[in-house]
């Protein structure tokens, strides 16, 4: 695996390459008072000097005391709004005079992409996304289209948010595999910026051609070693943890407890976890038609399982208290998953944490689970 060191100069570069080989880059910056990933012009869009502070139910972006360009952790929005996006037309149908009907097919347009400052959280979120939409039987069309195109450009997590828990996991703060590039951030003191170096390691061979084309020299020893600081410092911030020791059977066994309701006397079952998760993949379809009703569009929008209606069969939905629907998130994420795909459907990103109105906590509420069990032993 090679590795090598740019500089802000070569960031700059790598960002401008990404554009002249046809990617329409997408990074992080600022927007309403979040860093969130939009279409990256150039490195001067990139959030210099910023930071985020989380805790449940609580999010605030703040100015740092150095020259960061990638110091906060994850905001509400991820990469997957571009993968599976949250509303994608299925069809459209139209009646002429003669009351003929013509249904024509909406097509997915690929889209050349490159994911730049893609976390090690939601690298594996991309991979976990990849299993669920195209790895079975029966394949996602449109996530299959937007996935084909992408190029994915990491960078190791060095400020992790009070909210984070991806070492519970396996899944962060160094970029596991899956990207082409991958980066530490070595940051100036300087608020200006002007001498950070980013160590930068290759993951896959348009990785090495890409950055062949970067002014870049090798990774000195004392720059190596400074950029697993940053990863194991990054790790020794992180006091949260979800013991995954026997998760599923814990879970399972747990299904008819008593902490459910209780779980339910603050949940407002809003979807907030849902929609802000970046494996969460559920959808609905919905037709919408013209006043004139003589054409009607099908859109697949995104679901969610806190929704009364998500589970309505027959006379009624089979999960109608929000005790049995909290239940239904937090099994099928920490427990189904493993079943059906072999994996857990948490990458300990924290934000089901953060965007909860009311600050539940997946963690809290796994280690009451096991609490209660071990006192019952």
């Amino acid at each position: 695996m090679t590795t090598r060191t740019i500089d802000v100069a070569g960031l700059s570069e790598l960002v401008d390459h990404l554009w002249a080989l046809g990617y329409e880059v997408w990074g992080p910056q600022i927007d309403n008072g979040v860093i969130v990933p939009g279409v990256l012009p150039s490195v001067r869009d990139l959030p210099l000097g910023w930071t985020d502070e989380q805790e449940p139910a609580h999010y605030r972006t703040l100015r740092r005391g150095d020259g960061a360009r990638f110091g906060y952790a994850v905001g509400p929005r991820s990469y997957k709004e571009l993968l599976h996006p949250p509303e994608q037309q299925v069809w459209s149908m139209t009646r002429d005079d003669e009351g003929e009907l013509t249904v024509t097919m909406t097509e997915p347009e690929p889209v050349r992409r490159a994911f730049f400052g893609v976390r090690p959280c939601e690298l594996a979120a991309i991979g976990r996304q990849d299993r669920v939409l195209t790895d079975g039987p029966h394949p996602d069309p449109v996530y299959g289209t937007n996935r084909a195109e992408v190029l994915i450009v990491t960078v190791d997590c060095g400020d992790p948010a009070a909210t984070c828990f991806c070492p519970s996991l396996g899944t962060g703060p160094r970029s596991g595999p899956g990207y082409d590039l991958a980066i530490t951030e070595l940051a100036d003191a300087d608020l200006s910026g002007r001498d950070s170096r980013y160590v930068v390691r290759v993951g896959s061979p348009k990785g090495q051609v890409i950055l062949d084309a970067v002014p870049s020299h090798p990774t000195p020893p004392h720059e190596l070693a400074a950029a697993d600081a940053v990863v194991a410092a990054a790790t020794d911030t992180m006091t949260r943890n979800l013991d995954t020791d026997r998760i599923k059977v814990l879970i399972y066994d747990n299904l008819d407890g008593p902490q459910w309701d209780r779980v339910a006397e603050r949940c407002l079952a809003c979807g907030n976890c849902t929609f802000v998760c970046p494996t969460c993949f559920c959808t609905n379809l919905e037709d919408v038609t013209n006043l004139a009703g003589d054409e009607t569009t099908r859109w697949r929008v995104w679901d969610t399982c806190f929704s009364t209606e998500f589970s309505h069969l027959g006379p009624g939905p089979v999960r109608d208290s929000t005790a049995s629907r909290y239940r239904q998130w937090f099994s099928h994420k920490l427990a189904g998953w493993i079943d059906q795909f072999g994996e857990s459907g948490c990458v300990g990103c924290g934000r089901c944490i953060t965007w909860c109105p009311v600050g539940i906590d997946i963690t809290t509420e796994l280690a009451v689970m096991r609490a209660g069990e071990e006192a019952v032993r």
